[in-house]
């Protein structure tokens, strides 16, 4: 009975059939690379088991796997992170906005109580008792007869008042309405940018992830032909 040809292999030394036996040549960069990383003084010219080979295809294929979760981990953390971190523009406009001194305050609630049914109503209410109060009251010799020249006079120095107060609150109203204009701008423009940054990123990944893929295709090919080529034996 003819005894089957073995050989000794480089890498750890342990006989195997010459079937089996496999150039340094015919292996793959990214495979190679963890072969060398195990075992240094391995090389090229140097042979090893289909077996071990395979090994390390498994162990290539499972590190690629691993590090695919470990990415999609840290993309995962990173925006939760920013979602904490509240680093937007938006709480920092509304912040802005909403600080007012004592007198803008006041200039506010004055235009706001000026420009309201209540005021007209109010305002109407009180015309009407000044004016049946000296007419019919006190019959035109109260302390303000017809034509009620101190009822006009404080109509006079109200519409003065009021108009610059009133002039104020719109001032700032424009004031606010220019500084919110500058940060939609602002807000509009890091969108862009994030927006931009992600399509880089993304065809980043894209790229990687192909680049990736295509050197496991190659290696489920190899192993596959080596289980056809066992099988055809």
């Amino acid at each position: 009975m003819k005894n089957n040809p073995t050989f000794k292999s480089d890498l750890s030394n342990i006989e195997f059939s010459l079937n089996e036996r496999i150039s340094g040549h015919a292996i793959q960069n990214p495979i190679l690379g963890l072969i060398k990383a195990d075992h240094p003084d391995f090389s090229s010219d140097q042979y090893m088991a289909i077996s071990e080979l395979n090994f390390y295809r498994e162990k290539y294929i499972s590190n690629y796997l691993l590090t695919e979760i470990g990415e999609l981990s840290h993309l995962e953390q990173h925006v939760i992170g920013s979602l904490k971190e509240d680093t937007s523009l938006v709480s920092e406009v509304e912040d802005e906005i909403e600080t007012r001194t004592f007198g803008q305050i006041v200039a506010d609630k004055v235009a706001t109580f000026g420009g309201s049914w209540t005021f007209i109503i109010c305002f109407g209410i009180f015309i009407l008792l000044w004016i049946c109060l000296n007419t019919f009251i006190y019959l035109n010799k109260g302390f303000d007869p017809y034509p009620f020249i101190l009822l006009n006079l404080i109509l006079s120095c109200l519409a003065a008042l009021q108009a610059p107060v009133i002039m104020m609150s719109q001032n700032r109203q424009e004031e606010k309405d220019r500084e919110r204009a500058k940060k939609d701008y602002m807000i509009n423009l890091k969108s862009e940018l994030e927006v931009r940054m992600l399509h880089d990123k993304l065809d980043h990944l894209i790229q990687h992830q192909q680049h990736e893929l295509i050197e496991i295709q190659k290696v489920q090919i190899e192993m596959m032909n080596d289980i056809l080529s066992r099988i055809k034996m």
